[in-house]
């Protein structure tokens, strides 16, 4: 999916740090020397609630560690940027950025140095990897070929389904637990006069939640990712992959959408969910920062995760945003020292009570708007990334998103989903020599 990371108040900047961490070392970059300054790409623009609290963490690391770090606040054309980058010697020596676009620049490729070294680092008393869940160091999309961690996230990203607490409270209390329970709840609201359901459907991403969702939740974490690889084409024709395109189509026929909502441009269409146009949104865990400034007095936002298939084990979407050390960086040591000092607790902190995201330490505090998306992150046995991972080149972009996005409008149903997606993934491959 295409991660939006829209924020909109102005907060202060985070104060300074009172732990030192220990040094890096090992890994170091191809071009490596001896200086004390490190180059920074970030994805982040100046006056967005994250650089406000990484800028405060920069300072507060050059003024305990004597390095200098000098900071290129970019937006979120960095991680496009340092691909043509990789051929000159105007590299980074860290670059942050979303777990799929850090796959494609670097992870993916082999140009990731080992992050090691930062996990081994004393952060709070204890090694960094002891600060991170172990669901979250499980996952292999953050890892190199060899096994090794290519990335450190800093701050998560996830889904739920969003609603009015103060309007809905007994969604708190018995949210729906199957695909045929929340049906009957849309039904229910449907028959009640009140539209159920708000989409901006002119957002590829979002519309790719309800079918990767559904496959994933009845099939198990790895589904939708096994048949985006299979070169045959093969997996196209499993019954579970047709039953999950009828989730969506099932949407589309029974009308729970807001009429129109194919027509319009985000952000109409969660705007009309804020202020009471639908009860239910399906999207990422920024619509609480997203909306607040319009949404209806006393909105009280919560969420509850799509509902699984009986048999599966529970789980959520995770995505990370996180650091990674180009293998040409030329001041390495210093990079993994600052992508651990921004895990410390204070920082943390931070990010989910002042960039209002979700951190990556369980012991962090959370938003109230993002508490029940955390507790779902927190009781899931089985975690996975944003379209299950898939981060091949061009293969969500030009041709799972065209195709599902014409099942989200109607304009095809899900018998035709499947066979377009087949023969696109047959012709996907076969491109790819």
């Amino acid at each position: 999916m295409s991660t939006r990371f829209r924020y909109t108040k102005t907060l202060a900047v985070v104060a300074a740090a009172t732990l030192a961490l220990t040094a890096c070392s090992g890994t170091t970059g191809a071009n490596s020397s001896d200086s004390k300054t490190a180059t920074y790409w970030s994805m982040w623009k100046v006056g967005e609630p994250q650089q406000k609290v990484i800028a405060g963490a920069i300072a507060d690391f050059e003024k305990q560690t004597g390095d200098t770090i000098n900071v290129q606040w970019q937006g979120r054309t960095n991680t496009k940027k340092i691909i043509p980058a990789l051929n000159t010697n105007n590299v980074p020596d860290i670059i942050d950025g979303s777990e799929s676009n850090l796959a494609i620049a670097l992870g993916n490729t082999g140009q990731a140095l080992s992050m090691q070294p930062a996990y081994d680092s004393a952060v709070d008393g204890k090694k960094l990897s002891a600060q991170i869940p172990a669901k979250f160091l499980a996952v292999n999309n953050i890892k190199d070929s060899s096994g090794q961690p290519w990335m450190v996230p800093y701050s998560l990203s996830s889904d739920g389904i969003w609603f009015n607490a103060a309007k809905n409270p007994d969604l708190v209390t018995s949210p729906p637990t199957s695909w045929d329970a929340l049906a009957a709840l849309m039904n229910k609201e449907k028959a009640a006069g009140q539209t159920p359901l708000a989409a901006d459907a002119d957002i590829a991403g979002y519309n790719a939640y309800w079918f990767v969702s559904a496959l994933v939740h009845a099939e198990g974490p790895g589904a939708f990712a096994k048949i985006a690889a299979d070169k045959t084409g093969a997996g196209w024709d499993s019954p579970a992959v047709l039953a999950a395109a009828k989730t969506v189509q099932q949407i589309v026929d029974n009308g729970y959408l807001i009429k129109g909502y194919n027509a319009s441009k985000w952000p109409a269409q969660q705007q009309a969910w804020a202020t009471g146009g639908a009860d239910l949104l399906f999207n990422g865990s920024w619509i609480p920062t997203e909306t607040g400034s319009y949404a209806s007095p006393g909105f009280k936002y919560a969420s509850f995760p799509y509902p699984n298939t009986a048999g599966q084990p529970t789980m959520a979407r995770v995505d990370f945003v996180g650091f990674a050390i180009p293998k040409k960086a030329k001041n390495p040591s210093v990079a993994q020292k600052l992508a651990a000092f921004l895990m410390t607790k204070k920082y943390q902190d931070a990010i989910g009570t002042v960039a209002k995201t979700l951190p990556v330490r369980a012991d962090a505090t959370v938003s109230p708007e993002l508490a029940s998306v955390s507790k779902t992150i927190a009781d899931a046995s089985e975690i996975y990334m944003g379209n299950d991972g898939v981060t091949y080149a061009g293969y969500m972009e030009k041709n799972f998103n065209p195709t599902d996005d014409e099942l989200f409008s109607g304009k095809i149903d899900a018998a035709q989903f499947v066979s377009q997606m087949k023969a696109k993934t047959i012709a996907y491959w076969k491109a790819q020599g």
